[in-house]
């Protein structure tokens, strides 16, 4: 395994797409059902969402743009048994099987914490970045996603010597994955071999662990196998199960109630099933620098951190070591939140800044600021490797807002899906995008 000392950490955020909506196609997801059928606007969702990546930008920390998929899915709908011209497609499915539109149509990819699991080369045997696409499986509009996100990654990350792209996984039951949205990198120190914790819902094999009420989505075989293919050293990977009350309470992802960065941990006191065990072995691999924030149930109860999201927050390391916690604006609606994040920030542990954004667009179907990015950790060469132009610079920022000005529709219901003109809406903007962006043709209307 390679050093990793001059390795950084590298938030690739996903950009919401034209046909952001809130058709309510996930179980579990209780913003997501809560929401159902409201009007969406997605021209407010792709500018809140860069508007986030430019305020982190414009703090230092290195931020990129993932771009979204096409939606909706035609091939979909037509291996699903609709025929016809594209526009015929759309209006069978919409008269017929509206459900199945809306699944086909779901802009979730732009919750890119869920669009692959990541190994920086240092942790990795070949000395190479790896990168699993997630295969989704628990949920039919997301398992969607795998193909066009293995072309745009490999668009992205293209030096066969420096990145591996892999396949996902089966998409079975049994090895279902979410990415990285169940996967975190622990470092005592920059430059330090890293420890990386995959956490999931349940056994492929055995129901007896799972939780009752909703679908635990991250098995743990799904870990063990992307630890393989990784290359990882077994003394520094560890697997832990999440609390199956989390998820029945709709932490549908670790990242809903656990964030973790550099040496820090942040978590609900019932994240985990093991949980001081888990502790314990994050303190053994990490060193005598981590350091576990846990929120107490009587402070903070499970449910309402779920529904104000805290935990599905960024940390991000400053200059001086100490952490800035991003969070959603809702947090700070929430009287007990709001004061619990001040007494935190103003005492003696490691969190010392705090930021709230406004992302309203994407929480309403149950996407916070961890949802929306990607971590990548790169050294300066795998950096410059990079062509495509994916770097949030001033420049890129002003440009994508223009696209998105000129794309984008101001509001979106549900019935609009089967409309055959946001169809080609969509298209157009995504080929001008792959222009900007310099990706080639990484959509099935491209490839055709």
């Amino acid at each position: 395994m390679s050093a990793a000392v001059h390795a950084q950490e590298i938030n690739f955020d996903g950009l919401p797409g034209p046909t952001h909506n809130y058709a309510g196609v996930a179980t579990g997801n209780l913003a997501s059902e809560r929401n159902r059928n409201l009007t969406a606007n997605p021209r407010q969702a792709a500018l809140q969402g860069l508007a986030k990546m430019k305020a982190l930008a414009d703090l230092g920390y290195p931020q990129a743009v993932l771009p979204p998929h096409e939606r909706p899915d035609v091939g979909a709908l037509r291996a699903l048994g609709f025929a016809g011209a594209d526009a015929q497609v759309l209006a069978s499915a919409a008269r017929d099987a509206p459900q199945l539109l809306a699944a086909c149509s779901s802009a979730a990819a732009m919750w890119v914490a869920n669009a692959a699991t990541v190994s920086p080369s240092g942790d990795t045997r070949d000395g190479k970045v790896h990168f699993t696409p997630a295969n989704l499986a628990t949920h039919f509009h997301r398992t969607l996603e795998a193909p066009t996100t293995t072309h745009i990654l490999r668009a992205i990350f293209a030096d066969e010597r420096k990145f591996v792209v892999h396949e996902a996984l089966p998409a079975a039951p049994q090895v279902g994955d979410e990415g990285a949205a169940n996967h975190t990198l622990f470092r005592a120190e920059r430059g330090a071999p890293g420890t990386e914790l995959f956490v999931y819902g349940r056994a492929g094999f055995d129901a007896t662990s799972a939780p009752r009420r909703y679908p635990a989505r991250q098995t743990r075989e799904a870990s063990e196998a992307i630890a393989r293919r990784h290359g990882l050293d077994p003394a520094r990977t560890i697997f832990a199960q999440q609390n199956p009350d989390a998820i029945d309470a709709g932490a549908f992802h670790n990242d809903v109630i656990a964030v973790g960065s550099g040496s820090v941990l942040f978590c609900h006191e019932r994240a985990f099933a093991t949980q001081d065990a888990l502790l314990d072995a994050l303190r053994k691999s990490i060193g005598s620098r981590f350091v576990a924030v846990v929120v107490r149930d009587e402070e903070i109860s499970l449910d309402r951190a779920v529904s104000t999201y805290l935990f599905n927050s960024q940390l991000l390391e400053r200059d001086d070591g100490f952490m800035l916690l991003v969070v959603p604006a809702e947090c700070l609606e929430d009287d007990t939140v709001s004061a619990y994040l001040k007494r935190l920030t103003a005492g003696a542990g490691p969190i010392r800044a705090l930021r709230a954004i406004d992302l309203r667009q994407s929480m309403r179907n149950g996407g916070g600021p961890a949802c929306l990015r990607l971590r990548v950790w790169l050294d300066a060469s795998e950096r410059e490797s990079i062509r495509a132009n994916v770097w949030l610079t001033d420049a890129l920022h002003r440009e994508l807002i223009e696209w998105v000005e000129r794309h984008y529709r101001e509001r979106l219901d549900p019935a609009d899906l089967g409309d055959p003109a946001l169809l080609d809406e969509s298209r157009r903007a995504l080929e001008e995008l792959t222009r900007i962006m310099r990706l080639g043709s990484v959509y099935p209307f491209q490839r055709r």
